[in-house]
């Protein structure tokens, strides 16, 4: 057990001894495993190190004490011969602790982490710039036991195996080995903290400055990258979003809401979400959506809502009916950029009609050019009911003439004649269900 209880800290831990390891990696974080690289580097003899992990694999190693400056546990041979084992490190003496807790006050990652009672990893590599080893070096566990080796054992390498383990759970036990546990690291930063934030702007800062949160420097967020450990893989997208809950409850609402509207709200934001993740976990680059009401509405209308959801759509965006099906059948063929053509309008410049005149010339052979006459962006094919509109971005977007007005009959090209073979082409498309081509957001 680990308890940091209440009261004092106490200058005792005890572990209680763990079970055996069946197969895998011993250790599965990165204190642990810099522990075990002390222990091989401090060892002279590489077999006993082995033998002390099987020992520790296996179960044997009891309740683990941890105080400063030494571990302790009773280790039992496979013949269940028990022997006190213990290691001994080196405590920091109070002008390394004052160093260390300067350290990590004067950056703001580490003292954030440990005032949440998290051990960041760079601490080690920082506090060794500075001249302070928290992680033991080469000849810094120093063995003793029962069985009187001089060196390493099996079981001073069990007990170094098992405090691998424990410290996978509580990094702070490092700590304590050296010195001062949890509780009294803590503290002391809360005050030295709390006194420099009492402290006024430094001499000769602007003013202002000490207003501003200190962050963290960018060769400490880059040196992270060696130390942590991986990153866990990418998850997999479920098939489909979730169901949005139902609000059909026996409780009445309150007057305005009507919870079928938000259980057709809630349901198209799971899907919008559940797309969008899928889209950044294929490593596709998604833009802000950045919609006004008016083309969120023909979003939602897009999306073939119940009839009285289309209905308040439309009176909610000041279009009938006609008009907003006429706006989801181009938000189906190219999104806000075919809703714009759509139902906005601009004048093409003097630049912007020479380019247009150009890709018209280009897009026929000599003699073959329709006669088109132009209206603002509108060119109109003559004797056809087809149509080309030029949308400020230079792409064209055909279009027929159908019953209730111009209306858009598939994607932009930046090929005029292309659009236009699309306008004219044999028979009516399919307006309501371009279905091939992707929405935009």
């Amino acid at each position: 057990m680990s308890d940091y209880g209440t009261g004092r800290e106490p200058e005792e831990l005890t572990f209680a001894a763990a079970p055996p390891v069946r197969g895998g990696a011993f250790t599965r974080t990165w204190w642990g495993r810099a522990w075990l690289q002390a222990l091989e580097d401090t060892a002279l003899d590489g077999q006993q190190v082995k033998a002390g992990r099987r020992h520790a694999r296996a179960g044997a190693v009891g309740a683990v004490s941890v105080r400063p400056g030494r571990i302790t546990a009773v280790v039992q041979d496979p013949d269940g011969t028990a022997y006190r084992a213990d290691v001994l490190v080196r405590t920091l003496t109070e002008e390394e602790w004052d160093r260390l807790l300067d350290l990590a006050v004067d950056s703001a990652g580490h003292i954030a982490a440990l005032l949440d009672h998290e051990m960041p990893p760079h601490l080690v590599e920082d506090a060794t710039a500075v001249g302070i080893d928290l992680m033991p070096g080469i000849g810094d566990l120093e063995p003793e036991c029962g069985c009187e080796a001089w060196d390493h054992c099996p079981h001073t390498a069990a007990l170094c195996h098992q405090m691998a383990r424990i410290l996978d759970e509580d990094p702070f036990a490092l700590l304590l080995m050296r010195g001062r546990g949890q509780r009294p690291v803590v503290d002391a930063l809360q005050v030295r903290s709390a006194a420099r934030a009492g402290g006024g702007t430094a001499a000769g800062a602007p003013a202002g400055a000490g207003d501003a949160p200190a962050g963290v420097s960018a060769a400490e967020a880059y040196a992270l990258r060696d130390i942590l450990p991986p990153l866990p893989e990418v998850p997999v997208v479920a098939q489909g979003p979730g169901e949005p809950p139902s609000l059909d409850t026996e409780t009445d609402p309150e007057p305005g809401v009507e919870p079928a509207a938000l259980e057709f709200l809630a349901a198209d934001t799971a899907a919008r979400a559940h797309r969008l993740l899928a889209e950044l976990l294929a490593g596709r680059e998604v833009a802000p959506a950045g919609l006004t009401v008016a083309q969120d509405a023909v979003r939602l209308a897009a999306g073939r809502p119940p009839g009285w959801v289309a209905g308040r759509l439309a009176s909610g965006t000041g279009r009938s009916r006609a008009e907003l099906d006429a706006a989801t059948r181009a938000w189906r063929w190219g999104g806000a950029a075919a809703l714009a053509v759509l139902e906005g309008s601009w004048t093409p410049d003097e630049e912007a009609l020479a380019r247009a005149a150009a890709r018209l010339a280009e897009a026929w052979e000599e003699g073959e050019a329709p006669e088109l006459s132009r209206s603002g962006a509108h060119w109109t094919a003559a004797g056809a009911r087809a149509q080309l509109r030029l949308g400020e971005d230079g792409r064209w977007w055909p279009y027929r003439r159908a019953a209730d007005g111009w209306a858009p009959v598939g994607p932009a090209d930046r090929d005029p004649a292309a659009a236009l073979t699309a306008a004219t082409a044999e028979g009516e498309r399919d307006e309501e269900s371009p279905g091939s081509h992707r929405l935009s957001e």
